[in-house]
């Protein structure tokens, strides 16, 4: 099986150079041809993006640009679409994951760009998104409009099926010209929804691209760099500080590097039918995509006094783990992963020997591993792919020293506690640093318009004109109707 990637508007594929990548599960092997453009394809397809944005994209009303996006996903909705048929046959072959968890994963995806929802998008960081349109009124006096960019470059990872169409969608809603950059560990899934933009809006079908090189390319990078006027990059830190190191001072650089999250679960919680339930959803955040996004849980701090104990707990969530594996088995690992795993498990039977009142439940031939913690402990990660640790607390608000030396890291809690609770521990969390809380069971799935890592997805891609009332006053004076 061969399956194109990317978007190239202008390009003809006898144009491109194509590179081969070769992606295997037991029964199938596929490959995946991505274009390899010079540094000329490259100027020439942002000089492209860049003309229909500005011609196409900007005098558009944002309602009809919701429209689009709204017909879009609503194709990728369908099961008996072609792209989406095309998504759930491939992308298992392409990322390992259980075909089921790809399926009902990309449902409740793309379930958040539906009208309803990119609507909650606009106004949580627009009060009025006629901004985008016009110029409007100000508190302050005076009018403003926000403007996106020629050029938004979207550096994208691939540890999410999916996950780049949500800084590309942001990108449309400002009426920016797009260009992103895949991933060779996902490819594919973007260029298919920039293919389906194009069917259902020809009209902007120039104003987006999907392109492709390996990583470590700086020259290739540093050639659409240069073009953009700002910078959106999604992986390690690393190589995100490399990027920063190369993108023009005058450009705005936004950066989504690592970030660790955890749960928190009170006593309150903590009776058989609830902690059952509790287990059922924790198990969930954990197994989603395994562990492989940035809010995904690597620790939940139990609260001591309940009628289920944070040892029993323990067990429940182990119970549950296995439960899932069997309905979603764990998709295979690679041999670093298999490493970082046995590491992980090496180091919690230590403290197991060490005396510890602790212990690890799972072994080796598991697909999931349960560490206990009865003892202090700080928020450390997991050994991902379903590897998880349970760490007894006498009161909830013990946790918030533990993870107040990783500020910089925190993005989201899961949180099974009661109001007061829920909005006590928020207020200390929020101050040690962690941006983001929902239910468990909720914690891989964010809401339309949360504030990623605590920024906009919107403003921070736009600028403001003002036409400040002396302006306004000054041109009253040169009317004709002026005495």
């Amino acid at each position: 099986m061969t399956e194109r990637a990317g978007y190239l508007p202008g390009l003809s594929g006898d144009e491109v150079d194509w590179q081969t990548l070769r992606f295997r599960d037991t029964d199938s092997l596929l490959e995946v041809l991505v274009p390899v453009l010079s540094d000329a394809q490259i100027a020439a397809l942002t000089e492209r993006v860049r003309n229909a944005g500005r011609e196409q994209l900007k005098p558009m009303p944002v309602a009809q640009i919701v429209d689009i996006v709204d017909r879009a996903v609503a194709r990728l909705l369908d099961r008996n679409d072609l792209y989406r048929q095309k998504a759930e046959e491939i992308l298992p072959i392409v990322t390992g994951y259980d075909a089921d968890m790809i399926r009902l994963g990309l449902t409740g995806y793309l379930k958040t760009f539906r009208k309803p929802e990119l609507q909650k998008f606009l106004a949580e960081d627009f009060t009025n998104p006629l901004i985008l349109d016009d110029f409007q009124p100000m508190p302050k006096g005076g009018f403003a409009r926000a403007f996106g960019p020629d050029i938004l470059t979207h550096i994208w990872a691939g540890n999410v099926p999916g996950l780049p169409i949500w800084s590309l969608i942001c990108g449309l809603l400002v009426k920016a010209g797009n260009i992103g950059k895949v991933p060779t560990a996902e490819p594919l899934f973007a260029g298919w929804f920039a293919q389906v933009l194009a069917e259902v809006a020809p009209e902007i079908a120039d104003c987006f691209a999907v392109v492709w090189w390996k990583g470590g390319d700086a020259a290739r990078e540093d050639a659409l760099l240069k073009e953009s006027d700002v910078v959106l990059a999604y992986g390690g830190n690393d190589p995100l500080a490399a990027i920063r190191d190369r993108v023009p001072v005058t450009t705005r650089y936004l950066a989504y590097g690592h970030k660790v999250s955890f749960g928190v679960i009170s006593r309150a919680a903590l009776d058989i039918q609830k902690a059952s339930m509790a287990a059922h959803q924790a198990a969930y955040d954990v197994i989603r995509y395994d562990q492989q996004g940035c809010y995904s849980p690597h620790v939940f701090f139990v609260e001591r006094g309940g009628r289920v104990s944070p040892q029993d707990f323990a067990q429940y969530l182990a119970h549950e783990l296995e439960a899932f594996e069997k309905k979603y088995p764990r998709r295979a690992l690679s041999i670093a992963e298999a490493r970082d795993i046995a590491a992980w498990r090496h180091g919690e039977e230590i403290k197991s020997f060490a005396g510890e009142d602790s212990g690890l439940i799972g072994n080796a031939e598991n697909a999931w591993s349960v560490a206990f913690i009865d003892d202090d402990e700080d928020l450390s990660p997991s050994g991902l792919n379903r590897t998880i640790k349970i760490a007894a607390v006498d009161t909830l608000a013990d946790v918030v020293p533990r993870i107040a030396p990783y500020k910089t890291l925190l993005q989201t809690v899961g949180i099974a506690a009661p109001p007061a609770e829920l909005y006590e521990l928020s207020a200390a969390l929020g101050l040690a640093g962690v941006t983001r809380i929902s239910a468990l069971g909720h914690m891989t799935a964010p809401e339309a318009g949360w504030h990623h890592d605590g920024r906009f997805n919107l403003l921070d891609l736009v600028s403001i004109t003002e036409i400040e009332r002396s302006a306004e006053a000054a041109a009253d004076t040169f009317a004709p109707y002026a005495d």
